[in-house]
């Protein structure tokens, strides 16, 4: 065999391994579990008609199989229960926060494609979606801020 025909069957099958990689990710991406704003018997009916008219599904991360990714608590300020979701359309992402339960005031930050979230899961190379959110409580918060710095969390 030819030294250029080595070199070139070399290079396709290197060729061939990374478009092969590069398909199990999208495939991953694509197979990612995205879940209907109904399937979240906690949301008030206006935050899921919200939801639904801006094509909102819920991306589930792997491991967990109870529904997750939409939280209830105190973000703004105390007394104040806010609504936080997950929202993916077209595998991007952003969390959506809809102050005081409101469907007017809704913020949308952290934005980003739902393929950058994806990690291997195990040792034989499965892929699964990771991003998630939560509600911490103050010990967390503060840790976090001791740790990375930022604006001075409210002792409230």
């Amino acid at each position: 065999m030819k030294l250029s025909t080595l070199i070139f069957v070399v290079f396709v099958l290197t060729f061939a391994q990374q478009a092969n990689a590069q398909d199990k990710w999208q495939i991953a991406d694509e197979a990612t579990l995205r879940l209907k704003p109904t399937a979240f018997s906690q949301l008030p009916k206006n935050i899921v008609l919200s939801l639904q008219k801006r094509s909102c599904t819920v991306p589930q991360t792997f491991g967990n199989s109870t529904p997750h990714n939409v939280i209830r608590g105190q973000i703004a300020r105390r007394g104040q229960f806010d609504w936080a979701i997950l929202c993916s359309r077209n595998r991007v992402s952003s969390i959506l926060v809809f102050w005081n339960g409101s469907t007017k005031l809704v913020a949308e930050i952290a934005r980003s494609d739902d393929k950058d979230y994806l990690q291997t899961i195990d040792d034989t190379g499965n892929i699964g979606f990771s991003r998630a959110i939560d509600v911490v409580g103050k010990s967390h918060i503060f840790a976090h801020y001791r740790e990375y710095g930022g604006r001075k969390p409210s002792p409230d």
